[in-house]
C-alpha cells in the first residue's frame, strides 16, 4: 500500500526544482497534494499534469493570511491536512556583509525564516485536527557553517534549525513531528542559476570532484529522505537534522596512490 494513502500534503515552493520533485513523489505514493507557490501558471500546470488528488493554491509564505487560505484549501478540498513541507526559499545575491543592504537581508529572512515560522504556526492546528502529522523544514548545509558572501541566507537557515527544535518540543505531545533536512549542492535552477541581482550561481563555487560522492545531488535524493521523514516509518523521530550533501561537509576526499 502506498505510504500516504488518505493523507494530504502541502508543499511550499511546490513548482521549483526540489518542490516539484517532492510534489510528484508524494502524489505517486498516494497522497493528496496541495501545491503552494506564487507562480500560478506553473502551479496550475503541475496540478493539471497530476490530475486527481492535486490542487494548486497561491501561497505567499511571508503572509499569514495567505497561509490560512492554503490550509483552508487543503481541508475544504481533501478533508484534512497531515504533512507540511516547508520547502520555499530564496537566495541573496552574493555580497560581503558590509555591502549587503538591509532590504536584501529582510527579504531573505522573511521568506526563509518567517515563512517557515508562519507555516508551523498556521498549520499546527490543522495537523492537530487530523490527530497528528509531520512537518519537514528544508534548510541547507549553509545552516551548519559559515559561507562568505551569503550572510542573509546562512543566518536564515541557521535560525530554521532552532525553530525546528522548539517546534518539535512544543508539538510532540500532539503527535506532530518536526524535522529538518539540510541539502548540499543539488542540481536545480536554485543552485545552477544566479539569484536575482547576481551574476554567478552557487554551483559556480562548488566542484563536486572533491566530495566523497563526486557528483551534484539530484532532487530525488532529497525527496527520498523527505518521504521517509514524513511517513509513519519515522514515527519516533522528531527534532532531528539530516544532512544530504554527498560528503561536502566532510572535507576533500584525498585519494592516496596505490600499487
Amino acid at each position: 500500500m502506498p505510504r500516504f494513502d488518505d493523507q494530504t500534503v502541502l508543499v511550499t515552493g511546490g513548482t521549483g526544482g526540489q518542490g516539484s520533485s517532492h510534489v510528484r513523489a508524494f502524489h505517486a505514493e498516494g497522497a493528496n497534494v496541495v501545491i503552494g507557490a506564487i507562480d500560478a501558471e506553473r502551479g496550475a500546470a503541475l496540478a493539471d499534469e497530476l490530475g486527481t488528488r492535486a490542487r494548486f493554491t497561491h501561497l505567499d509564505v511571508t503572509d499569514e493570511s495567505s497561509w490560512s487560505a492554503a490550509v483552508l484549501a487543503a481541508e475544504s478540498t481533501f478533508g484534512a491536512l497531515h504533512v507540511l513541507v516547508n520547502n520555499a526559499g530564496v537566495q541573496n545575491p552574493p555580497a560581503p556583509i558590509e555591502k549587503t543592504d538591509q532590504a536584501t537581508w529582510s527579504r531573505i529572512l522573511d521568506v526563509n525564516l518567517t515563512g517557515t515560522f508562519l507555516g508551523i504556526k498556521v498549520t499546527a492546528p490543522a495537523l492537530r485536527r487530523a490527530a497528528g502529522g509531520a512537518i519537514v523544514n528544508i534548510a541547507s548545509t549553509m545552516g551548519l557553517g559559515g559561507t562568505a558572501h551569503y550572510a542573509p541566507y546562512v543566518a536564515s537557515k541557521w535560525a530554521v534549525r532552532g525553530l525546528t527544535h522548539t517546534a518539535a518540543l512544543e508539538l510532540g505531545r500532539d503527535h506532530i513531528r518536526v524535522n529538518t533536512i539540510h541539502p548540499g549542492v543539488i542540481a536545480t535552477p536554485f543552485i545552477q542559476e544566479p539569484a536575482a541581482g547576481a551574476t554567478a550561481a552557487i554551483a559556480d563555487f562548488y566542484s563536486p570532484e572533491p566530495f566523497a560522492i563526486p557528483r551534484l545531488g539530484e532532487p530525488a535524493d532529497v525527496t527520498r529522505l523527505l518521504l521517509f521523514l514524513a511517513s509513519s516509518d519515522a514515527s519516533f523521530i522528531t527534532g532531528s537534522e539530516y544532512v544530504i550533501d554527498g560528503g561536502l561537509l566532510l572535507g576533500p576526499a584525498l585519494q592516496a596512490e596505490t600499487g
